[in-house]
């Protein structure tokens, strides 16, 4: 009888499957037949590093409009889809099904860009009926993943909204965000602009497995060391709080944010939607086993006995005395150390369409 093949962790990523997505017709699962093969080609495919790949988005719209009530934001832009950095606990990996792939694997080497999105923007800002409101970027996938790097997708972006004077929240957990100081510390200084740092651990090892190929925690702090000092409003992102796993860590993560810059500060508990329930027991049965189980059950106190409560305001931070103890502690620390003590608006009144060739001048 044919026996199902363990999954393994591959080398800089964060998920240990490429279990197939919830709207496939068929499920793929490994099997070693008796004569080797299944386990010689896992054993080949453990030992070669997955190559990330791109794919050109040729979506005509690049504003993504919401009408969430627990959400901040009425708008998003998301320059890529999938997320190099590979985050396992990643609440975006479950929009790979839409593509017909995998929330798994596929989500963090099967990445997919937007090259026309400045000019759609710029586009959609002339539309007569815009209203300007700030956008938001980092919601979904982060926009300073390494391929940015490369590409300048992200930059772009900002180069548009500085242009038009249009305000925008950035949310990261890549230092990458400091090579465009030069766009965001103007923007901020006009009232334009403010970023957040996610910082969901200081252990350098812990992260090293959990978020692969995201900036290391000692050079987020960094990052909020820099945004603050070049003038832009910062924040830090306790988030998510992995019940066991980081949130001992919540009251340090704060100090040494506040004492880098940090303004203000916020945080999320643990979500797992959808395939990420999955794929996050897979993680912590292979790189954290003897603490899996009561991993889970918190996460579950948290849920009300489920993996999972998607509703509005209650999925961001759960309930029950667990959740409502680190949100207690969040509290606490951030009134000790004078973070969240002011709310910061952006300005939305500076919006305005830059002349293009051919346009009349205005008189005054």
């Amino acid at each position: 009888m044919d026996k199902l093949v363990p999954n393994t962790p591959r080398k800089g990523r964060g998920a240990v499957s490429n279990a197939t997505g919830r709207y496939e017709a068929e499920q793929r699962h490994r099997v070693d037949d008796g004569w080797g093969t299944a386990w010689a080609a896992e054993e080949w495919e453990s030992r070669e590093s997955l190559r990330t790949t791109l794919t050109k988005d040729t979506t005509k719209v690049i504003i993504t409009r919401n009408a969430s009530p627990d959400i901040g934001f009425d708008r998003s832009i998301n320059p890529y889809r999938g997320c190099e950095h590979g985050c396992i606990y990643c609440f975006a990996r479950p929009t790979h099904a839409y593509l017909g792939l995998s929330p798994g694997l596929d989500f963090e080497t099967k990445l997919f860009f937007k090259p026309e999105a400045a000019k759609l923007l710029a586009e959609e800002l002339r539309q007569p009926k815009y209203e300007c409101r700030p956008i938001a970027m980092g919601t979904n996938t982060d926009p300073y993943q390494p391929v940015e790097r490369r590409l300048k997708i992200t930059r772009s972006i900002l180069e548009v909204l500085a242009a038009h004077k249009h305000p925008v929240t950035i949310v990261t957990k890549s230092s990458l965000i400091l090579r465009d100081l030069d766009i965001l510390a103007p923007m901020a200084k006009d009232g334009l602009a403010k970023a957040a740092v996610s910082v969901t651990t200081l252990d350098a090892t812990l992260a090293r497995r959990m978020e692969p190929r995201a900036t290391t925690p000692s050079r987020r702090i960094e990052t909020i060391r820099g945004l603050a000092a070049a003038g832009v409003p910062t924040s830090v992102m306790v988030a998510p709080v992995i019940p066991v796993l980081t949130d001992p860590e919540m009251e340090t993560i704060l100090e040494t944010a506040a004492n880098a810059g940090a303004q203000s500060a916020g945080f999320v508990m643990l979500r797992l939607p959808l395939e990420i329930k999955d794929l996050f027991q897979e993680w912590l049965a292979v790189h954290a086993p003897m603490k899996a189980k009561h991993v889970m059950s918190l996460v579950r106190d948290t849920r009300g006995g489920k993996d999972y409560d998607s509703r509005w305001f209650t999925r961001q931070r759960g309930e029950g005395p667990y959740a409502e103890l680190i949100d207690r502690r969040f509290r606490l620390a951030c009134e000790k150390l004078g973070l969240n003590t002011a709310r910061m608006t952006l300005d939305c009144s500076q919006f305005r369409l830059p002349p293009r060739a051919g346009d009349q001048l205005a008189l005054f």
